[in-house]
């Protein structure tokens, strides 16, 4: 019987350990093969498989994050509605087993990152440094915790080109910052929201004063900017003959600004789902939309079909 409850703990610890690293977050990690999408690279099998590994292992550094942010969280999270359900908060992960497993699996990371490349492993570290003081501080500074969210999916994709070494596109860059902010602040738009409402006792602390209405104009702000740089992205892509021009982007068909719809429609359905008063985050709740996992597929498909 002993030896069935030790397995039955070890089970279950492993199991808190995985639910905790948000295995359904990590398609933000998509962000890392970015530059393999756009250069075209992944018709080679070298760059393919330099690409995914990059990708594999931001996600177990994300995972790292989420671990060290839950058990920095648990008191706050034991006091919301849906949070309070993490392994960490509701106890069925000890504090202690989540800092071995961050430890372990952070500092096995970060030796397959430098075996991967010294330039990615600068940039993952970074990443970590940047997401601890995220936990310890700058969560409840209110904006600059967006800031930090959007600098994290920046170094996704500066990660991705490292590993794989291929230049990126400023306005690529530009675009994932920019989108990154717009899916924070429609994150925090909920959240404040959902407070407001009285269904959950508080939220963070910077974002005490902060009204419902200032972050729609803010969403709307980011989400057009979105669209703007986007938009000359591609209109920048789509000209012939421009200088370097395969150096950042192998498109080159006039038919580019095809794909411009399908990212309004996107941002569109996601402000829609962040107005939303259901418990679920909003950057959760995209991922089951199938009007935005639609028109994900169709811009993948567009831009696969007019690439040279």
């Amino acid at each position: 019987m002993a030896g069935q409850n030790n397995d039955t703990s070890s089970f279950a610890t492993l199991t808190g350990i995985l639910r905790t690293m948000r295995p359904h977050q990590w398609v933000k990690n998509l962000f890392v093969l970015a530059p393999l999408f756009f250069s075209q690279a992944f018709w080679h099998w070298e760059p393919l498989m330099r690409g995914v590994s990059a990708a594999v292992l931001f996600s177990l550094m994300a995972g790292t994050v989420y671990l060290v942010n839950d058990i920095a969280d648990r008191e706050r999270d034991r006091r919301h509605p849906t949070k309070r359900h993490r392994p960490i908060a509701s106890g069925q992960l000890s504090v202690r087993s989540a800092k071995v497993a961050a430890w372990s699996i952070g500092i096995c990371t970060l030796g397959a990152a430098f075996v991967l490349d010294v330039g990615f492993l600068a940039v993952v570290s970074l990443y970590l440094v940047i997401n601890i003081a995220y936990s310890k501080v700058l969560k409840d500074l209110a904006f600059v915790d967006v800031g930090v969210i959007a600098t994290g999916f920046v170094l996704r994709v500066l990660a991705g080109s490292l590993a794989i070494g291929v230049f990126l596109s400023e306005w690529l860059v530009l675009c994932t910052f920019l989108l990154a902010c717009f899916l924070a602040l429609g994150k925090r738009r909920h959240e404040v929201a959902m407070c407001a409402e009285g269904d959950v006792e508080g939220t963070r602390d910077g974002w005490d004063s902060v009204r419902v209405e200032h972050l729609d104009v803010g969403l709307f702000v980011v989400g057009s900017l979105t669209v703007a740089a986007y938009t000359i992205y591609v209109l920048t892509a789509s000209l012939p003959d421009q200088p370097l021009r395969t150096q950042y982007t192998p498109f080159s068909s006039p038919l580019l600004p095809v794909t411009i719809p399908l990212v309004v429609v996107g941002l569109g359905r996601f402000f829609q789902i962040a107005k939303q008063t259901t418990p679920v985050s909003p950057t959760e709740s995209m991922l089951r939309d199938w009007w935005i996992l639609a028109v994900g597929l169709l811009w993948v498909g567009a831009l696969l079909a007019l690439g040279t």
